[in-house]
């Protein structure tokens, strides 16, 4: 995956990827509709042109079986890595260590989560 794709995708472009990567499964256009009219309230037009669009950046493959069905050509990780690196280079200029230095100071992180984390960068010999 090129950085550049990876940026092209909105945040509802992104919903739609979520949809896919959860599923595990090519999604025809019909199971897209039932899920995100039912957990986003989307209309099928917007949802038709969301799924249209991730197909022409090539995030996504449109596959004619009996009915169209699309699968991610993109996987969670992938993109999710993608993501928190450019989280990294946009708010703190590149600096991993001032990333998770704020999320150590915050307020959001459980003694739990503190404890989890300090195990992640203890360094065995």
């Amino acid at each position: 995956m090129t950085d550049d794709l990876a940026c092209k995708i909105t945040g509802s472009e992104l919903e739609v990827m979520k949809l896919l990567w959860q599923s595990n499964s090519a999604l025809s256009i019909t199971e897209f509709r039932e899920k995100l009219q039912e957990s986003k309230g989307w209309e099928p037009a917007t949802i038709k042109t969301l799924v249209s669009r991730l197909v022409s950046k090539g995030a996504i493959r449109q596959e004619k079986r009996n009915v169209f069905y699309y699968s991610a050509l993109i996987s969670e990780t992938e993109y999710n890595t993608w993501a928190t690196g450019d989280l990294i280079r946009r708010l703190y200029n590149g600096s991993a260590r001032k990333l998770v230095s704020a999320l150590v100071h915050s307020d959001d992180l459980t003694k739990e989560d503190i404890e989890e984390l300090q195990k992640m960068f203890t360094v065995e010999e």
